[in-house]
């Protein structure tokens, strides 16, 4: 069984920076793409960042320059450094990850739990 745990959201000022975790365990062959996406309240999930399995990049064009997705394949982590958040960066935030499970040929998409972030004075 896979599972992914994120980590790092919270409340924090205008302008402040977070950085988000997301760790996948369990019985894991490979990875292939990692993302994260957000929610806010009363509006559709949004790709924010996502990363290929080849270490290529792509950004929603709101938090380019300012968020960057990273990863530590030793430890089955995906990240995203928050610089210069702003009040509607508020949402709740998921990560996911194509994983194929050692226990299957195929991959499969896994999110996980969300973690919430509050950018406010």
């Amino acid at each position: 069984q896979v599972q992914l745990v994120e980590s790092g959201g919270g409340l924090v000022q205008p302008g402040g920076s977070l950085r988000l975790s997301c760790a996948a365990s369990g019985s894991i062959f490979s990875i292939n793409a990692m993302g994260w996406y957000r929610q806010a309240p009363g509006k559709q999930r949004e790709l924010v960042a996502a990363m290929t399995r080849g270490g290529s990049t792509k950004y929603a064009d709101s938090v380019k320059g300012r968020f960057t997705i990273s990863r530590d394949s030793a430890k089955n982590t995906v990240y995203l450094q928050m610089n210069s958040l702003k009040p509607e960066d508020t949402a709740v935030y998921y990560c996911n990850m194509g994983i194929v499970p050692l226990t299957s040929y195929d991959g499969y998409d896994y999110w996980g739990q969300g973690t919430q972030v509050t950018v406010s004075s």
